[in-house]
Order: structure tokens, then sequence, then C-alpha cells
């Protein structure tokens, strides 16, 4: 695919939810998110080349989304005071409702915190209602895997919620 940079901002914009949905299951903090959301449309831009059309957008965008935030995430885990990219880009992070069930909303994004980088790539395809077809496809495992790894998942996150830390 040429390198077409008007489709490939349109295709970012039509988005931008997504890539912020992952940022903000892999930052705690408004700049790491910002950093995050830089670093995947980079790696997004230098993939983009090799799309194949045939596959779903969503799924490409999913699987190198994911990948670069959980590279980041354990990159950061090992270098926490690294030098990031400048801070010229506003906070896209999805607040918290303010409504009655924040409380409730906190306390699951605090759970979903605890669990591992793959685990919260579990949470995060399963909140957006993907199916398992998709979901296999994303994280290139088989459907009956990912049956038995988003048991275990949830089965953590009741947890979790009922014994928090």
């Amino acid at each position: 695919m040429p390198l077409d940079s008007a489709a490939f901002v349109a295709l970012i914009n039509a988005h931008q939810a997504l890539i912020q949905r992952v940022c903000r299951l892999y930052c705690q903090g408004a700049d790491d998110r910002q950093d995050l959301y830089q670093e995947i449309v980079l790696q997004l831009w230098r993939a983009y080349p090799h799309y194949e059309p045939r596959a779903k957008v969503s799924t490409w965008l999913y699987r190198v989304a994911l990948n670069v935030a959980i590279s980041d995430l354990r990159q950061r885990t090992r270098k926490p005071s690294a030098a990031r990219f400048g801070d010229t880009m506003p906070d896209l992070a999805l607040p918290l409702d303010a409504g009655p069930d924040a409380d409730d909303l906190a306390q699951l994004y605090r759970a979903i915190e605890r669990l591992s980088e793959v685990e919260k790539a579990f949470v995060l395809l399963y909140l957006e209602e993907r199916t398992y077809e998709e979901i296999a496809d994303i994280l290139g495992i088989t459907q009956n895997n990912v049956r038995v790894k988003m048991h275990r998942v949830q089965e953590k996150l009741r947890q979790l919620l009922t014994h928090p830390a």
C-alpha cells in the first residue's frame, strides 16, 4: 500500500477512541498516556504500508496498539525514568464518569490495573464487545484459547473486586 498521509490521518481520526482506550488501560498518568498514544500512532504509520486491506482495520489497529502498549509497559517497568517524547500532544484519555457509578468504575479500574499486560488486553477487547473470533485474530491465538483465558481473567477480576488489597 503506498503511503497516503491524508488516508492515514483519516484512519487515525476515525479510530482515535480505540487508541485512547488502549492508552487508558495501560497508563495511569496523563503524560504516560500522551507518550503511549504518540508511540502507537508512530508504529501504526510505520506499519501502514504493510497493512493488508483484506483484514479488518480494527483488528490491525488493535494488534499494533496492544503490542506497542505491552512493550511500552515492559520498558517502563525496567526503566521508570526513561526519556519520553515531548509534551506537545493534549490529554486525549477518556475521563472517568462522575455519575452515580463512578465509585464502582474506579474500583473496576483499580482491579484491572492489577492484571498482567495480556490479561488487560482480554479485558479491553471484551469491554469493546469483540467476538471471540476477533479476539483470537487480534491476539494471534485460537478461539478455544480465548475462551479459557477469558474465563480465567473474569475469575481473577471477581477475586480482585471481592477481596481488594
